[in-house]
Order: C-alpha cells, then sequence, then structure tokens
C-alpha cells in the first residue's frame, strides 16, 4: 500500500462534489451488475469497513456484491450480511495482491476500499470496469475522488469516499448479529496478547499481572490466541496459573471465537482483530493502543468501550512493543475493567 499523504483532518472537511455511482440496472436479458470492492487486508480491518460495505449493499440493491479479501474471512464476511461472493485475495505484508481471479464480463463499479494509492488503483484498473470510485492520488490523475485524510478514522474514511460518489453510508453501522452457538466460557474476561506486529504486543507478563487480579476477584479469565500465538498464549497461561479449560490456543474456529467474544464480560487486547470483533458484538472492550492512536483505529464512543492510550505515535512496524504501549500498566487495565458497565450496572470488584 502507498504510503498517505500526511493532511490532517480538517474540524469540517468539505465533502468532494457529488458524483452519480450508478450503474446500469439489471432487465431483461441482462444478467444482474456486479459491484467489486476490494479490501484484501485482516479481520480488523473488515470489520472496520462493514459501513461502507454495506452501504454498497444498500446503493446496488440489484447488483451481486463481491468482495475481494483473504479466504480465511469467509465466515466473517458472510455474517456481514452486505456481501454475496468473497474472491480469494491476500498478499504478505498488507500489500495490495498482484492480481485478481476475476472473470467473465467486467465489474459495473469497482470500489478501492484497501488504500490510496496507484498499486491498489492499477490492479481495479486492469479489470476495466465501468465506474471505478477510489481516493485522489496524483499517480492516478485519471481518478477524480476525494481527498485521502491521513489522520482520519477508518470507519469514516471509507464512508466518505462512498458518500462522496452520491452513496449513503453510516459509520455507526458496524454491529454484527449474535451467534447462534453457545459461547465456551460465558461471561468470562478475555485476554488476547497477541497482535498483528511486535509494536502492538504488550508485554505477557504484564497481561499475566492483570489475569491473576481479576481471578483474585471472582472474575473468569481465558486466554485466546491466534494460530502462530500458541507459544505467547501458553506463556501467559503458566505464569497467571490459568487451568487448561479457560485457554483457547491455535486460532478457534470463527463461530466458537464469535461466540466466546459475543457472551464476554469484557475482552481486554491490543489494537488487533479480536478488539474490532468485540466491538461488532457489542461486549465491553479494554482495548491497549500503542504506537497508532484510538483516533484513528478506535472503537466508538461509548461507555462500554475504553481505549487506553499515553502516546505519543509511534512506528506502526516497529520491531518490539512501542513506548507509548508500555507507559499503559496493568493497574491503568485492571481500573478501566472495573469502570466497565455490566447488565447489573456495576464493574468488577476493585
Amino acid at each position: 500500500m502507498t504510503p498517505p499523504r500526511t493532511r490532517p483532518v480538517p474540524p469540517t472537511a468539505p465533502p468532494a462534489p457529488a458524483a452519480t455511482a450508478t450503474a446500469p440496472p439489471a432487465g431483461p436479458g441482462r444478467t444482474p451488475g456486479r459491484v467489486l470492492a476490494l479490501r484484501a487486508l485482516g479481520l480488523g480491518d473488515l470489520l472496520a469497513g462493514v459501513p461502507a460495505l454495506r452501504a454498497l449493499r444498500r446503493g446496488f440493491p440489484g447488483h451481486e456484491i463481491v468482495l475481494a479479501a483473504p479466504a480465511e474471512l469467509t465466515p466473517v464476511v458472510r455474517a456481514t450480511g452486505a456481501v454475496d461472493r468473497l474472491l480469494p485475495a491476500s498478499a504478505p505484508g498488507r500489500a495490495v495482491p498482484a492480481a485478481l481471479d476475476w472473470t467473465g464480463p467486467p465489474p459495473d463499479v469497482a470500489v478501492d476500499l484497501h488504500g490510496n494509492g496507484p498499486p491498489s488503483h492499477r490492479l481495479l484498473q486492469r479489470l476495466r470496469p465501468l465506474r471505478l470510485l477510489a481516493f485522489a492520488h496524483p499517480g492516478t490523475p485519471e481518478i477524480d475522488g476525494p481527498p485521502w485524510y491521513a489522520e482520519e478514522h477508518e470507519r469514516d474514511r471509507w464512508c466518505r469516499l462512498l458518500t462522496s460518489y452520491g452513496i449513503d453510508a453510516d459509520p455507526t453501522d458496524l454491529l454484527l448479529p449474535r451467534p447462534p452457538g453457545p459461547s465456551p466460557a460465558p461471561g468470562a474476561v478475555v485476554l488476547h496478547p497477541g497482535a498483528g506486529a511486535p509494536a502492538r504486543c504488550w508485554p505477557v507478563e504484564r497481561y499475566a499481572a492483570v489475569a491473576t487480579a481479576l481471578r483474585g476477584h471472582g472474575a473468569r479469565v481465558v486466554v485466546t490466541g491466534g494460530a502462530a500465538e500458541s507459544d505467547l498464549v501458553a506463556r501467559l497461561a503458566e505464569q497467571a496459573g490459568l487451568p487448561d479449560t479457560d485457554v483457547f490456543a491455535g486460532g478457534l474456529p470463527f463461530d466458537r471465537l464469535s461466540a466466546l467474544v459475543a457472551g464476554a464480560r469484557a475482552v481486554v487486547s491490543g489494537d488487533t482483530g479480536i478488539a474490532h470483533l468485540a466491538v461488532a458484538h457489542a461486549t465491553p472492550t479494554v482495548t491497549l493502543f500503542g504506537p497508532v492512536p484510538p483516533s484513528r483505529w478506535g472503537p466508538p464512543a461509548h461507555p462500554r468501550h475504553i481505549a487506553l492510550w499515553h502516546g505519543p505515535e509511534g512506528d506502526p512496524h516497529g520491531r518490539s512493543a512501542d513506548p507509548a504501549l508500555l507507559r499503559i500498566t496493568p493497574a491503568d487495565v485492571l481500573h478501566a475493567v472495573h469502570r466497565l458497565p455490566t447488565a447489573t450496572g456495576g464493574g468488577l470488584a476493585p
């Protein structure tokens, strides 16, 4: 992804001139049109893009909505209710895929929800869509899209893109339906020590201190981790003395993870996918931010979501925990968990 231009969001950013994003309607003798959205990123990215995808669903009700995204996100995509078909697409390091396995006629509309630079623009242009909706960039001057604001919140960013093309979009439209299956640990506090980059990983020893304190106050604590985080989860479980029944390592299938998160007392994690999943299920969260501030990736303003951030902003590609993240202490996290509302109105005992 081409790095964005560093232009701050103005207090009241004027909208770009509206453009009609209509596509030819389906009719007798014509197959339904297709809208292709590109967002070949991770779980958190997909969930942050749900409001924009739902806007496309409403804006093109007679079209097939196709999302180019990693194949492993298929169950998540299905849960959004916004997409008809997933087109498998991914690349290492959050890069733009080299190609898309698109067949048949060109898309009626292609939407770049992946980035703001020429690589993702060119990828979609090669499919020769009738319309391409994307942010403006000097490297692709033929695209007359709205400006990109580097400091804009991710959910707002993609909704603004669509709004500028005349498609109504609501950045608060992000909740997922409750999973049908039961939680494997109802009412537990879920700790998730991993993250997609070392810079966003709070030390496991601090998670263990939080787990020990919460268990001392009578809370059930469970720990989760992705497929590549088994060692991290095992270290946390050992240091906190968690029983095997409260350790979910190796990457839970999405239906079980979703049920666990939806039925949790709270989710405590860094700025990573499970935090976005908890927000989507209206589960209380304490999210530890660093090196990227919550103003760009944080939860919506609501008492059930607490974002911890001491700043300053750092390097998201750093190879060790960011200094801003390390300024967050176990006491900060415990205090935040205690402040979270519950169904009965009170928090955990301090």
